[in-house]
This record gives structure tokens, sequence and C-alpha cells, in this order.
């Protein structure tokens, strides 16, 4: 399986077609339940180019795996993107954007980053290639397996 870049979302979706992606956040910093309560948040603090320019790619509609990182490193939640890529107010150099989110619903049965690591059509996934990056692509065919593994509907 091809892995997934930001470039590659421009080129292989048609007008209209979601992409999918994956934030991760330390629980302890901000977790599954801060964001169900806050409903939708933005996501600020991002200081990576590469994570950056994922969330520059993205559009209103896009999907997204709310992975805890740290100790659980599991997903257990998936999110909606609402609002665009737009200046991040906590970045003082102007060079970091951020974008919003929203709540769309826990997952059934959390997903470790073993279950992935041990799932073969996984193993080109980008949590997997570049597990420090906090934002990244998530293939279609990848996110109806983890789906599947998750016990929800893609």
């Amino acid at each position: 399986m091809a892995p997934a870049t930001a470039s590659a979302r421009c080129e292989s979706l048609r007008e209209g077609e979601i992409a999918y992606w994956l934030f991760k956040s330390e629980p302890g910093a901000w977790s599954w339940d801060d964001q169900v309560k806050k409903g939708v948040e933005h996501w600020d603090g991002v200081r990576n180019h590469q994570a950056n320019n994922n969330m520059k790619a993205m559009k209103v509609g896009d999907k997204g795996f709310f992975y805890h990182s740290v100790n659980e490193k599991r997903i257990v939640g998936i999110v909606e993107v609402v609002k665009p890529h737009y200046p991040d107010h906590t970045d003082k150099s102007g060079r970091f954007g951020m974008v919003d989110i929203k709540a769309v619903m826990p997952v059934k049965t959390p997903v470790t980053l073993a279950d992935i690591k041990a799932e073969p059509r996984l193993e080109g996934m980008a949590l997997v290639r570049q597990s420090r990056l906090s934002v990244t692509p998530v293939a279609p065919a990848e996110w109806k397996i983890i789906c599947s593994m998750a016990g929800v509907k893609p």
C-alpha cells in the first residue's frame, strides 16, 4: 500500500471527497474527554513543518482519528475538520497554523499502536513510519481497516 502524504491528497482525491487524518494528543494535556466536552476546538501548538503542511491540506468535512499518545498509544475517537488552516494564535513566529475539529464519536473498541503494528495491511501507515509526527494522513484503505478494528462504520 502506498503511503499517504498531504501532497498526494490533492492528487488522489476527486473534488468533494474527504481525506482522513490522525491527530495525536497527550491525554494529560488534551484528552478525548476534553474534546467531547468542548465539542469544537482549535488544534493548536503544532510546531513541526510536516504536521503543519498536513493541516494545510485539510478541508472542512475531512475526518480524523483522535489518538491518545504517551502511555496509552491508542485511537479513542473520531473527529471532523470544521475550519480549515488559519494562523495559530500561540505561534509568535507566525509560521504555523491550526485547524478546528469537532468530536464526532468515540470508537467502540480503542485501537492500540500494537494492534496497528500487528496488522500487515497497515505496515505503511504514517503513524507507524513517522511515529513522532503529531498530525498524519491516513489512507482511505487504512481508515476502513481501523474503523473495522474499532467497531465503527467508516
